[in-house]
């Protein structure tokens, strides 16, 4: 080894690995573009299975559970960075549906919160587009492929019945109810996919959520051109 090669033993120990990315973090990782780091999907998709992806990292760490059809907090403060989260739900005065939940948890600014957390992690990078001055929007390209391609490769083993731990399947969950799996693995079993996001609570409460905000896009549309009003389809 010469001067400019990297310690090996070294990189193996500072190189992320897929286990060390929350599930929010790695599905956002999925869910955007390497070279550009625009969203692969509408925000209203990344935002609402972002919301999903929580759920389902306070669900995989034993600190909130379903209990008949309501999320309840079901442990102690969980060491995550979504424990603001668990105190909502802990503290909520009435119990509300994943569903609810989703729809409450969703938003633009904890889709920033994570990209940031990526990106203070070397994962990706920041960087705005300035437009008279001033910053117009944010990306955030790819600056490490190794957590990806980790993902990408437990993943796949997982569709080739391989054998897949709980967040990997809730990985898989959430992908497919965000219409990604299909797009990262174009011959995936998509039959047993479905299945598994409809099973699973949090991609359950996503798949019911998105079609909620859609099935309310239509109708707004429909308001607003009459031609479609009258002949809808």
């Amino acid at each position: 080894m010469n001067a400019e090669e990297p310690n090996t033993e070294e990189a193996a120990v500072d190189e992320p690995k897929a286990e060390e990315l929350n599930l929010p973090q790695a599905f956002l990782l999925l869910a955007t573009n390497d070279q550009d780091g625009e969203a692969e999907v509408p925000a209203y998709v990344l935002r609402t299975t972002l919301a999903g992806a929580i759920l389902a990292e306070l669900d995989q760490l034993g600190a909130i559970g379903l209990q008949g059809k309501h999320v309840r907090a079901t442990g102690q403060a969980p060491q995550t960075d979504f424990q603001h989260q668990w105190e909502l739900i802990r503290h909520k005065s009435r119990p509300h549906t994943p569903k609810r939940w989703v729809s409450m948890l969703e938003g633009r600014a904890e889709v920033q919160r994570v990209y940031e957390g990526l990106a203070s992690r070397g994962i990706v990078e920041h960087v705005g587009d300035r437009h008279l001055g001033l910053f117009k929007s944010t990306r955030y390209p790819e600056k490490d492929h190794a957590p990806e391609s980790a993902l990408l490769t437990k993943i796949q083993a997982a569709l080739k019945g391989g054998p897949s731990d709980a967040k990997t399947t809730a990985l898989i969950a959430l992908l497919e109810a965000a219409g990604l799996l299909v797009r990262l693995f174009p011959v995936a079993d998509r039959k047993w996919a479905r299945e598994l996001a409809e099973d699973y609570w949090p991609s359950r409460a996503v798949i019911g959520e998105l079609r909620m905000i859609r099935l309310a896009e239509d109708e707004a549309a429909m308001l607003t051109d009459p031609v479609r009003a009258k002949h809808p389809g």
